[in-house]
């Protein structure tokens, strides 16, 4: 009887097992943000991460965590600005972060830089409103990505002033 406990632990930890293995290639919320996918959710996203990165291991864990597009003009989503949000501390980690700061933010004049203790290299990406829409982790970013993805990304809405 007393083998019995220890061999139903054997069993309850295999099939755990068998069933994250099982439950497909998505991966959580968490474990997406821990990989800095937080807000890239639509898989077109992924697809255009795939044309200006050429790490398939990077791109293949974006498509892990994206959502499949359900209307074409989705994938078209654009954003009035951003936010490029990053610890000053934290800065000397970015090299790449850094080289867009200092030398293309200026082509980018609907993009802002804030400061903010402790905060990882993320992208906040506003309506036309000026209201938080979505935010995207940049730690592992080069600064072309960063550069292109705004381009694509990023349509100022025109003022009438």
């Amino acid at each position: 009887m007393d083998r019995s406990i220890p061999v139903a632990a054997v069993v309850a930890v295999v099939l755990m097992c068998c069933s994250g293995l099982c439950r497909g290639e998505r991966l959580g919320a968490r474990e997406c943000e821990d990989l800095g996918f937080t807000g890239l959710a639509l898989c077109s996203d992924c697809n255009a991460l795939a044309e200006f990165v050429k790490d398939q291991e990077l791109v293949e864990d974006c498509r892990k965590c994206c959502t499949e597009d359900t209307d074409d003009s989705i994938s078209k989503l654009t954003f009035s600005g951003a936010i490029i949000e990053v610890c000053m501390r934290k800065l000397v980690f970015y090299p790449e972060v850094v080289g867009f700061l200092e030398e293309d933010k200026d082509d980018f004049p609907y993009v802002e830089a804030r400061y903010s203790y402790g905060s990882p290299p993320k992208l906040i990406m506003l309506d036309d409103k000026g209201d938080q829409k979505e935010t995207i982790r940049i730690d592992n970013w080069k600064r072309e990505h960063i550069r292109q993805f705004l381009k694509e990304k990023v349509k100022p809405v025109k003022s009438d002033s």
